[in-house]
């Protein structure tokens, strides 16, 4: 009898671990990483958020429910309809399961309405706009790092506290630059500043002369920067050129990373203010991150490559729970779960899909105080994590309604 009790069991176990495995797609949990690897962005996501992928999987064993975690990665080159036929591709014909970074704030809003068609999670880090969010959320869409309003509201708030009152904004032309301007001029009006003037200028430019001699003939104190990428670091260095910082008019980064310091050095970049979802020196945790990472690729991690190991760990976790990887499932999962660890502290995923978390503003150092590599940043002070977010009575995502 003890026999077969032990046999029906052993069967049982047997059933289970097969009901486990039938509830995952073919035969690995497939990662792509959509992103710009050789454009504007590449920096900003890259190769690092390759490595930060790479990184999570290893971390959470490399396997979940059994089955091995791949990762194919991919250059959208920033063009939204090759971006969406790549995701379709992975999707329909390789058996990615989650997309993953999807750098550029258009590329995003287009591959995130695939991957709502299709119920696939994807999860956002470098990419910037609201809208993601807001009017294009999308039940399994999370956006996890930053977005135009988190930026808007730690910078222009501090910056107008501090005195500067009088706004020009620079301004990338397309939906991340647009929502960003948008999301200053109501920060800063509320704040009792106001903005003087503004100038749009397209992705990638290389001569900004001409926006810049309208920012300084404005009479602003204040130079706002609502690009990023190469646009954010070739404006600040003709902006020295020009001679404005010189002259008085200070600049602020609105998505400045800490790869922009590096490459314009603290002899341009010191002195600007900027907010950050996270910064490689500013704990135990964070450092230890960040030796492993740099020992990938070279570099400490900005704050999206952290977000990118952040999400990408999450989603793993979530998966485990949840026993299958069907996206809708996984998705109603990671909202229930809470997200600990180097990049968030008790952060938490709402309704429309937005990561809840603290973020810090900071300042960058003059060279003098720069101690080693790297060493960029101080931090001026944490930005609590309901701060950072549009408040949901707000909200325009048909999610919270």
């Amino acid at each position: 009898m003890t026999q077969v009790f032990a046999y029906a069991a052993f069967v049982g176990l047997l059933l289970a671990s097969a009901s486990a495995q039938a509830q995952l797609s073919g035969d690995a949990v497939k990662i792509g990483v959509l992103i710009d690897q050789s454009g504007i962005f590449a920096d900003m996501s890259g190769k690092g958020s390759i490595a930060a992928t790479e990184l999570a999987v290893e971390d959470f064993g490399g396997s979940v429910l059994g089955r091995k975690i791949s990762i194919v990665t991919a250059d959208h080159q920033n063009k939204p309809d090759l971006a969406s036929s790549m995701a379709r591709t992975w999707v329909e014909s390789e058996g990615v399961d989650v997309l993953v970074d999807i750098t550029n704030s258009a590329v995003a809003l287009a591959v995130q309405s695939f991957a709502k068609s299709r119920g696939v999670v994807a999860l956002h880090s470098s990419s910037a706009t609201t809208r993601l969010t807001n009017e294009d959320c999308s039940p399994t869409g999370f956006h996890w790092t930053l977005d135009t309003y988190s930026q808007a509201v730690g910078s222009a708030r501090a910056v107008v506290a501090q005195g500067g009152k009088k706004w020009f904004l620079l301004v990338a032309d397309y939906a991340f630059g647009h929502q960003m301007a948008a999301d200053l001029t109501r920060e800063i009006t509320a704040q009792g500043g106001v903005v003087v003037g503004s100038a749009r200028h397209p992705s990638g430019s290389t001569d900004f002369s001409s926006y810049l001699l309208q920012a300084q003939q404005s009479g602003a104190d204040i130079i706002g920067l609502a690009n990023g990428g190469g646009d954010t670091i070739t404006a600040i260095k003709q902006a020295g050129e020009f001679g404005l910082t010189q002259a008085g008019q200070k600049l602020v980064g609105l998505v400045m990373i800490i790869n922009d310091v590096h490459a314009m050095g603290l002899e341009n970049a010191h002195g600007l203010l900027a907010t950050t979802a996270f910064y490689w020196d500013r704990n135990d945790e964070s450092r230890a991150f960040s030796e492993r990472f740099e020992r990938r690729v070279n570099r400490k991690p900005n704050m999206m490559q952290a977000g990118v190991y952040s999400a990408v760990l999450h989603y793993l976790k979530a998966v485990q729970a949840a026993g299958t990887d069907k996206g809708t499932v996984v998705a109603k999962k990671m909202r229930e779960l809470p997200v600990n660890d180097f990049f968030a502290k008790n952060g938490r995923l709402r309704a429309d899909g937005r990561h809840v978390h603290d973020m810090y503003l900071v300042e960058v150092k003059k060279p003098s105080e720069s101690q080693q590599p790297w060493d960029y940043y101080k931090v001026l002070r944490t930005i609590p994590a309901d701060q950072t977010v549009i408040p949901l009575a707000e909200s325009k995502c048909s999610l919270v309604k």
